[in-house]
């Protein structure tokens, strides 16, 4: 670390000299223009520099399915603004993966293609995305899928399992968009100022995000037990849905905590967000209690049915905490 003292010149201005390896490691001389970013008690500098989309290119020889899908996410959430993915001849089956992969991107399109690469181009400016309304929504689409997926099941509805199971996309549509945001702005201090947050608001709404999308993943697996199983007993389902609210309750408690203003009411929701994850692990002990008078087939996927509901109400329980980190006073 290295300090440097403050000067006063002119009678009101104050100076500070730039270290020298910085400045020529980030082609800072005389006569640059440097940009001023105060985050409460601190100001960061950085080199101005021209509007210039960052590109990346990735080398996809040998990536089919899943792997190559994965590969144009991590592009994608690392902020890359223009992804070239190349290989000596990509085939057919890549170019559909590729399709498939920017579809499930926000913002994210194809404008390019030769036999050797295909190019991706983020169309969305930074300061048109609110990571406020992205989280709000994923809040919404992730416990109405919850409850949409005990209703398929205990009234052996397949076609609703079978929207729910297509809805997780739009969750992690949302999830991969907060992520991108989030490491720009731990990146570039001019990207907290476009989109409105500091660093540590930006972690709390991130944090939050990768909870809701797990709630929705969990959604998604109860609607495929859906599919395979028909309709529980009557009191297996009544514990199911008790279950299901009381694990609903939790979220929708924490989520309020997350987006309240006033800190102590923050404090006071998250509290009892917190202490109602007790009531949702009773009701899973009463429920497992009525499986085990049931074939044991159907036991064993209501009782999947069952842990995913009891992490539903987890994962509100660590919103929750974040919740708590987000109200409590700076240091």
């Amino acid at each position: 670390m290295e300090t440097r003292k403050v000067q006063v010149t002119g009678g009101s201005t104050y100076t500070v000299s730039l270290p020298k390896d910085w400045a020529t490691a980030n082609g800072v001389s005389g006569g640059s223009v440097v940009e001023f970013h105060p985050e409460d008690d601190a100001l960061l500098l950085t080199p101005r520099r021209d509007e210039e989309k960052v590109e990346g290119t990735l080398d996809i020889t040998g990536l089919e399915g899943d792997q190559l899908t994965r590969a144009v996410m991590t592009m994608y959430v690392s902020g890359f603004d223009i992804i070239t993915l190349e290989a000596p001849r990509i085939s057919a089956g890549q170019r559909r993966t590729i399709r498939d992969a920017t579809q499930g991107l926000v913002g994210l399109e194809v404008i390019g293609e030769t036999s050797e690469h295909v190019q991706l181009q983020d169309l969305l400016d930074s300061s048109e995305l609110s990571v406020h309304n992205a989280v709000t929504r994923m809040r919404l689409v992730a416990t109405t899928m919850l409850a949409d997926a005990v209703d398929a099941l205990v009234e052996n509805d397949a076609d609703l399992a079978a929207d729910v199971v297509q809805r997780d996309d739009d969750v992690n549509r949302l999830y991969y968009m907060v992520s991108r945001v989030f490491r720009s702005v731990l990146r570039d201090p001019s990207t907290a100022a476009e989109v409105g947050l500091d660093r540590e608001t930006a972690f709390d709404y991130h944090s939050c995000a990768r909870q809701l999308e797990r709630v929705a993943d969990h959604a998604s697996k109860i609607a495929q037990n859906a599919q395979e199983l028909d309709a529980p007993p009557e009191a297996v389902a009544d514990e199911l849905r008790s279950l299901h609210d009381a694990a609903v309750a939790v979220i929708e408690r924490a989520m309020d905590a997350m987006l309240a203003e006033d800190s102590d009411e923050a404090t006071r929701l998250a509290n009892e967000a917190r202490q109602s994850v007790d009531d949702v692990d009773a009701l899973v002990r009463e429920t497992d209690a009525l499986l085990l008078d049931l074939d044991p087939q159907e036991a064993q996927l209501l009782g999947l049915v069952v842990d995913s509901l009891s992490r539903a109400g987890d994962y509100g329980g660590n919103i929750a905490e974040t919740a708590l980190q987000k109200a409590a006073p700076k240091p």
